[in-house]
């Protein structure tokens, strides 16, 4: 975690007037006393109303708002053009997402990082392939791997052979032209990726328990071992 999101975090666990030690703010931040220590101390050094002491505890006066967002130009027109391609080339969910993070974003910047975004001059189109059943089905896929949700789907591969298939989806990946399924798939007993444009038809089942071995972790070890082979 860098230090800038830590201090935010640690800002957000204080809130409320709560007595929080540095011993559980550490445990949560997975850091040590120490670095929390000299943390609060910068915090309080910049203005943050924390009051307490190393052994006793911290705690932050009510109201205490964070000052508004800040983006360098850059960041801005990472944030601007990720939405857009989301807008243009992700699900339905996800795209009307994208569009409500600028909306959110947009209401907290100050007003020269506001124009900065308004003149992101990076665009996105959807692609030709890009249909609505292909969007509802990407929203789909991300919300069972994110479930851990059991698929069964209909498939047709690129000579045209159709196949029925268990599988547990692990992930999503976008290629530029095609979104394809990361899974582990229950009939070959390995990893798969299959191309949601070709997937005919898919159901929610079960349930299932990730299993050593046939994780997204596991997968991208196995890309990578194969790559320095």
């Amino acid at each position: 975690m860098r230090r800038a999101d830590r201090l935010f975090q640690i800002v957000q666990y204080l809130r409320g007037g709560r007595l929080v030690t540095a011993a559980q703010l550490a445990e949560k931040l997975e850091v040590t006393p120490r670095t929390i220590y000299r943390d609060v101390a910068d915090l309080i050094g910049s203005g943050v109303p924390i009051e307490g002491e190393a052994g006793v505890g911290y705690l932050m006066s009510d109201g205490y708002d964070l000052p508004p967002l800040m983006f360098s130009s850059d960041e801005i027109v990472a944030l601007v053009t990720g939405a857009r391609m989301i807008r243009a080339w992700g699900g339905t969910a996800m795209a009307a997402a994208a569009e409500e993070a600028l909306v959110k974003i947009n209401a907290v910047l100050p007003k020269a990082a506001r124009d900065r975004a308004k003149e992101v001059q990076v665009h996105a189109l959807a692609l030709q392939g890009m249909t609505d059943d292909l969007r509802d089905l990407i929203d789909r896929v991300e919300a069972a791997a994110n479930a851990h949700i059991r698929l069964q789907i209909n498939y047709e591969d690129e000579a045209g052979t159709a196949s029925s298939r268990s599988v547990r989806p692990l992930g999503l990946w976008f290629w530029g032209k095609i979104w394809t399924m990361v899974c582990w798939c229950e009939l070959r007993e390995d990893f798969r990726m299959f191309r949601l444009d070709r997937v005919q038809s898919l159901t929610e089942r079960e349930r299932f328990k990730p299993q050593p071995g046939q994780t997204l972790r596991d997968f991208y070890r196995l890309k990578a071992y194969n790559r320095r082979s």
